[in-house]
Parts: C-alpha cells; sequence; structure tokens
C-alpha cells in the first residue's frame, strides 16, 4: 500500500499525458450530442470518486448529475430512462457485476456511455462506448490508493470535454503537488502513533472534498479496522455531533475556499467539545493552525484542485496506522481485491 501510495505522482502525470487524446476524441462527441444529464454508476472507492465526480461536473458545467442505484437494475429489475443520458461506469478492476449491469442497459437505450478503469481488457472496457484508462500499473494492495486518484483526475478531463473550465497547465500542477504531499510521511508517521489505540472516529469534509471524507473513513475501516463515520460538515451538525466526547477523534478536510467558513465553525464547535482534531490543509490556509494538529501540503492549491492531493496525507495516516496496530493493510481480513455484486 505505503510503495503504491508513493507511485502516484508518476502514475498521475502518466495517465494525464496518455489520456490526452482520448479526451480530445471525446470532447469532439459532446459538442454534437451534449447529454442533458450525466449517471455515474460505481461501488466502493470508485463509489468515493463518483462522488467527487458529481460535484466537479455540476460546479464546472451545470449539468445535473445523479449517481447511480445499481440493485436497481439487477434485484428489482427496472430500467430507467437513460437515452438522453451520459452513462459513466467507473471501477478500477472494470468487473464490478452490477456496475457493468447499468453500462449494458444504458447503452442498450441508446445513452452515450463512457468507462473510466484501469483494465484495459477487463469487461466494462468493453461494454462502454468511450474508455478512459487509469494509467496507474498493477495495483496489488487491496486497498485502492493510485486508482483513486487517477480517478479523480479523469474526471477533471471529463469535466475539461463537457465545457468546464479546467485547463491542462493546471492539471500538470497535480503531480508536483502530490510529489509534497509525499514528502509529509515522516510527520505523519509520527503523528500516526498517537492514534494507536483509536477504534472509533469521524471524517469531514465538504464540497469537493466531501469524498475524500468517504475515502479516508473507508480506509480506516478496510486497513485498521477503526469504526469511522463520514460526513458533510453541514450534515454533521444535524445530530451527529452528539458523537463527541473530549478526546473523539475527528478528521477534516480544510482548503482555503467557499467550504472553509463553514468547516472552521464546526472546528470552533470541536474545540469547545475538547475533541481531538486533525486539519488536512495546505500553506494556503493559515487559519487552520488554530484548530487542533494540522497536516500542511507545503503548496497553495485553489480549492477545486485540493481533492488529489489532500487525500495522499489521508492514504499515508491510514497505512501508517495499520502499522502501528499490528496489521498488514495489503491484507485486510475478509477482503479481495475484485468484489463481485449484484
Amino acid at each position: 500500500m505505503l510503495e503504491e501510495i508513493r507511485q502516484q505522482p508518476a502514475a498521475l502525470e502518466r495517465t494525464l499525458r496518455r489520456e490526452l487524446a482520448a479526451i480530445k476524441r471525446f470532447k469532439r462527441v459532446i459538442e454534437k450530442r451534449k447529454p442533458r444529464l450525466i449517471v455515474l454508476a460505481a461501488r466502493g472507492t470508485s463509489d468515493n470518486a463518483a462522488l467527487f465526480g458529481r460535484y466537479l461536473l455540476e460546479i464546472t458545467t451545470g449539468i445535473p448529475v445523479s449517481l447511480a442505484a445499481p440493485s436497481v437494475y439487477t434485484l428489482y429489475d427496472v430500467r430507467p430512462d437513460l437515452k438522453d443520458a451520459l452513462v459513466v461506469a467507473i471501477s478500477q478492476s472494470g468487473e464490478s457485476t452490477d456496475i457493468n449491469v447499468v453500462l449494458e442497459r444504458a447503452r442498450e437505450q441508446g445513452a452515450l456511455t463512457a468507462g473510466i478503469t484501469n483494465e484495459p481488457a477487463s469487461s466494462l472496457a468493453r461494454l462502454a462506448e468511450h474508455v478512459l484508462l487509469v494509467r496507474a500499473g498493477k495495483e496489488k494492495s487491496v486497498a485502492a490508493t493510485k486508482t483513486y486518484t487517477g480517478q479523480l483526475l479523469l474526471f477533471y478531463l471529463l469535466a475539461h470535454a463537457l465545457g468546464g473550465a479546467i485547463r491542462k497547465d493546471e492539471l500538470e500542477r497535480l503531480p508536483g503537488c502530490v510529489e509534497q504531499a509525499l514528502r509529509l510521511e515522516p510527520r505523519i508517521s509520527g503523528l500516526s502513533e498517537r492514534y494507536r489505540f483509536m477504534n472509533h472516529a469521524a471524517a469531514v469534509g465538504r464540497g469537493l472534498n466531501y469524498a475524500n471524507a468517504y475515502e479516508f473513513a473507508l480506509k480506516l475501516m478496510e486497513t485498521c479496522y477503526v469504526v469511522a463515520e463520514r460526513f458533510s460538515s453541514a450534515d454533521f451538525l444535524h445530530g451527529p455531533i452528539a458523537l463527541v466526547e473530549r478526546g473523539f477523534p475527528v478528521f477534516a478536510f480544510g482548503p482555503t475556499g467557499v467550504t472553509w467558513a463553514a468547516l472552521r465553525g464546526i472546528l470552533e464547535k470541536l474545540r469547545e467539545l475538547g475533541a481531538e482534531t486533525v486539519v488536512f490543509t495546505d500553506a494556503g490556509n493559515r487559519e487552520a493552525a488554530g484548530f487542533g494538529r494540522t497536516v500542511r501540503i507545503p503548496c497553495r492549491i485553489p480549492e477545486l484542485f485540493t481533492p488529489i492531493p489532500y487525500i495522499i496525507p489521508a492514504q499515508l495516516f491510514a497505512a501508517c496506522l495499520a502499522s502501528q496496530k499490528g496489521l498488514d493493510p495489503d491484507r485486510p481480513r475478509t477482503l479481495s481485491k475484485v468484489t463481485r455484486t449484484m
């Protein structure tokens, strides 16, 4: 897991360089057939990437985005009308059975279909009309890391193809930001030691980083066996904050930008309650230091592009914490790399 986390700058650079031609072709298709709706279908870590995609695509293109409920297709045998939609399936392995069923049904209805996967020879890649490949190389760890950030990167390219104001030079900065985030590994390893006996925690994000709260919590659950709840900072106030008592661990994603004011209000409340808070942020956020511990990426990043570099220290934390607990993050109990669900 740690080795694959460290591979991410090269994987992102490779994905960006090699998928530009594919996205240019897809953009020409979109110009002739712009969808009225986008539907994203995924499970697990890929579903967290899809949650990010929903925010990014709606923010940058204004097109409504829905997350598919695969059970509607596979268990209830209902076929929602998707003929005017763009349906995007996201799967690291490309072999998630129910996700592929959504894609297959959409194509039968005449919907425009695309697939995001790390496996070019997968069932998903064969089913989708247009394929965007995560060029991460073989991912051996059960816990997905480099494929998650690769999927986020491809959503930026997809947003560009759909008319969003995403520039290539902005994306080209991301591998360097990730490289800087990786330099935090010694600090994060030391920080994780403090949480060796942690059994419960909450992860909080908002907007574009809401998906990172989900992804970080998933990593804590699958590699460290920590019961980790994940919330939007807005939803956190609507009841779940009652969980918090003195010393309760809360991990927050805190970029400077439109979400910071709301998150700052949550952090102030958590400080009053005596919570144990860790804020993932960057060099552009000077206020975060006033709220417990901070993990600060040493570069300034516009909020729109924070999700990829911000998940890096969270991934490192999960991997280091697993080691602190005497667990093997590459072989979590009862899990396998490919999960097939119906």
